[in-house]
């Protein structure tokens, strides 16, 4: 169940990664100059080669093609090296001036250089068991070995100290960051780099447990774990800037579509007492379900109409009107609140259409100034249509406007 659970992370992983990088490509090919961008790039492409070469069904063939048994163990390594290289040069570029970025980029890049050269060159001289079913096994049966566990003891040094420097640079970043989406990545980021450097201690101790003749085997699932959910949430972190913007545009089209529909009762009240607020003729409730081409644009359009129809209504019904209107109702005598605009619209609309037009000759009712905020104001109109709404169906108006909001 185990070993399914990781096989299926290991994919998920190796196609993320490339997804990715295929992703951010085109951006590559407009950005060539961009070394944050050809870094992360870098990043997506190794992360999705250190999975894929390394997952049962394919690494006995890639062994079998270069004709050297378990070159996916080096292969993954030099993968993992390099992507973590790449990662400190993106969040280095990230959170630091240009020309510290540049310096520090280029240390980082020295010492991972210089780290793989070390672990190439060590390969050769030890290499993991000749045969082995799975990548697991070939580990477990490798680190036996003396000179492996010492090798693997370098990669995994060299890999932690990689993942620490993303945590810490990653929570600096989030400090600075100044976009809702780009904190989020970076906190997906920081927790898959701790859950890397979790995999990474679970390594050692069972190299350790080993060499001291210790059964360390039970902990390789949490490990394998650690290590592809680590990796998934480091390359869905680095995604997440570039998509969760689109994201936000479609939470905001949804909510605008949804309060133009909620608004609708009152505009087509409104619409039939004064057809010349309206831009466009109303349509039958059927046609306005379907979205406009621009709900956001065709929402502002629809208040300013409704507040355009309201102003109409309101000097045909005096002060003394609505709260003549209001008592025989038993509903409160407050023309500036939502049910209160509610009521002066179904007061004016209940009478016949030829006094809609007379001047009210008493004192006017107090109109509220329309909020600066257009979100509150379309807030507050929502209530508005709601009370409107249970005005005219016959229900209580305060239930209405309370179901509605919640």
């Amino acid at each position: 169940m185990m070993d399914d659970l990781n096989g299926a992370l290991s994919w998920i992983c190796a196609l993320g990664g490339l997804a990715a990088f295929g992703y951010r490509l085109p951006d590559l090919l407009r950005r060539k100059h961009d070394v944050a961008l050809w870094a992360l790039c870098v990043y997506f492409l190794c992360s999705g080669i250190s999975f894929l070469v390394d997952l049962d069904a394919l690494r006995v063939h890639i062994s079998d093609l270069f004709g050297l048994p378990n070159i996916t163990s080096l292969i993954v390594q030099v993968a993992v090296v390099v992507l973590t290289a790449a990662q400190q040069v993106v969040l280095v570029y990230w959170s630091s001036p240009p020309e510290a970025a540049r310096r520090g980029a280029r240390r980082w890049v020295l010492f991972f250089g210089a780290a793989l050269c070390v672990l190439v060159v060590a390969s050769l001289v030890v290499s993991p068991v000749a045969r082995a079913k799975t990548a697991t096994s070939t580990i477990l049966l490798s680190i036996q070995d003396g000179r492996y566990a010492l090798y693997m003891s370098f990669y995994l040094l060299i890999c932690g100290v990689g993942q620490f420097e993303a945590v810490r640079l990653s929570l600096r970043f989030t400090k600075m960051a100044n976009r809702q989406w780009l904190k989020v990545g970076m906190r997906t980021v920081t927790v898959g780099a701790s859950l890397i450097l979790v995999y990474c201690v679970i390594r050692g101790i069972q190299i350790a447990g080993t060499r001291l003749h210790y059964d360390a085997s039970a902990l390789d699932p949490v490990q394998w774990s650690c290590g592809s959910v680590g990796a998934l949430l480091q390359i869905t972190g680095w995604t997440i800037p570039a998509w969760g913007i689109h994201l936000t545009r479609a939470a905001g089209w949804l909510r605008s579509y949804r309060s133009y529909l909620r608004l609708r009762p009152l505009w087509w009240a409104l619409c039939q007492a004064s057809p010349d607020i309206a831009l466009d003729p109303p349509r039958s409730w059927a046609r306005d379900l379907l979205p406009p081409r621009d709900p956001h644009y065709s929402l502002y359009r629809r208040v300013i109409e409704i507040r355009d129809g309201q102003l109409m209504l309101r000097t045909s019904l005096s002060l003394a009107d609505f709260s003549r209107v209001a008592r025989s109702l038993g509903l409160p005598e407050d023309p500036t609140s939502p049910l209160g605009e509610a009521l002066q619209v179904r007061a004016v609309l209940n009478r016949p259409a030829d006094e809609r037009d007379e001047q009210a000759d008493a004192v006017g009712i107090p109109a509220r100034p329309p909020y600066e905020d257009f979100s509150d104001e379309v807030e507050w109109l929502t209530r508005v249509a709601a009370s409107f709404t249970a005005l005219t169906q016959g229900r209580r108006p305060q239930r209405a406007t309370a179901d509605t909001l919640s």
